[in-house]
């Protein structure tokens, strides 16, 4: 949660790949409230590389 809004840090988000079959924020939030960056493109298989990383990065900090 930010200061005034919600924000997605995309080192993070996996547009739920690895958990949904569509994004959540998406189901909840306004289509036009979360633009896709064109900067920022990533494929279904880099989704699931950073899901599998996050993942990992859990189950050794516990």
């Amino acid at each position: 949660m930010g200061e005034l809004i919600y924000e997605i840090n995309p080192a993070l988000c996996t547009e739920c790949v690895g958990h949904h079959d569509k994004p959540q924020c998406q189901l909840f939030c306004p289509v036009d409230c979360i633009p896709h960056d064109p900067h920022h493109v990533e494929t279904q298989e880099q989704l699931l590389e950073k899901y599998q990383k996050l993942i990992d990065q859990k189950s050794t900090s516990n």
